[in-house]
């Protein structure tokens, strides 16, 4: 990835990733996907937290971007609800759990579960 790349218009468009990053093994690996769609330039990553706290520049970014990629860990789904509490619309919102991982609280996933979902929600966007 280029290093000096700041702006959401040369890196991954217009697109930003959030991960719920919770204390379980898919809020880890909801991280460790959102670094690597930015690694792959397929958007940039914002914090989550920011728009929970309703800090109104994270807020404005995630309205006017073209599409707000949301990975939450399990059914819990908090950024999805953050987003629905702003009335933020222009979402892909996917949970983790839905693609067959069981929530336990392994910190330290395995990297080849976090490659096999990076391809499966690639092909989904």
């Amino acid at each position: 990835m280029n290093q000096n790349c700041r702006c959401n218009c040369s890196c991954g468009g217009n697109r930003i990733v959030y991960s719920c990053s919770g204390g379980s093994n898919v809020g880890q690996i909801t991280n460790d996907l959102a670094r690597k769609f930015a690694e792959e330039n397929l958007a940039v990553m914002s914090c989550g937290i920011a728009l929970g706290g309703d800090l109104k520049g994270f807020i404005a970014s995630a309205k006017q971007s073209e599409k707000n990629i949301l990975l939450d860990g399990c059914q819990v789904g908090c950024l999805g609800k953050v987003f629905a509490r702003h009335e933020i619309t222009n979402i892909d919102h996917f949970i983790l759990t839905d693609f067959g991982i069981q929530k336990n609280k392994d910190l330290f996933p395995e990297a080849e579960c976090v490659t096999e979902i990076f391809y499966k929600l690639k092909q989904k966007l």
